[in-house]
Parts: structure tokens; sequence; C-alpha cells
């Protein structure tokens, strides 16, 4: 599990307020919505907002952010290869 992999992880648990919830929960490659992790519109936005913030992503198409916010090795890749700070 890279750096990027776990640090991303808590700054989910924390910016979608996922209480009681630990990394070690969260599977690398699992999906985040649907039947994953169980995701929303609404915590979509909360992940964009989380990538721009924290690493200068900012994500302008919605079937490329559908793809980026996969799961989190998904997140983690695309933040490892296009992060601007």
């Amino acid at each position: 599990m890279s750096d990027t992999t776990v640090k991303l992880k808590q700054q989910i648990i924390e910016a979608l307020n996922l209480q009681g919830m630990t990394p070690d929960e969260i599977a690398d490659d699992a999906p985040l919505f649907g039947d994953g992790l169980g995701l929303d519109s609404i915590d979509s936005l909360e992940l964009m907002v989380l990538l721009e913030r924290n690493y200068g992503i900012k994500i302008e198409d919605a079937s490329e952010g559908r793809n980026i916010m996969h799961s989190v090795q998904s997140m983690a890749s695309y933040i490892d290869a296009h992060r601007k700070f």
C-alpha cells in the first residue's frame, strides 16, 4: 500500500465523516460507489473538493471523474500522476 493510498483513505474518512471506520476497512480496489463503500453523488462532490484542496487536481469531465473515483487505488494512481503540490 502506497503512502498516497494510506493518506487518501484517512482523508476520505475525515471528509465524509465516516466515523468509526479505519483506513484498513477500505479495500484499495473496492468500488467507492454503489455496492462497494456505498458513497453517493453528494460524496463525489466532497471527493472532488478533497482532490482540489489537498492535491491541486480539478476534475472537469464527469466521465473522467467516475473513472478516477472508482476506487481508492484509482484515485491514488491519478493523484501520483497529476498532483500539483
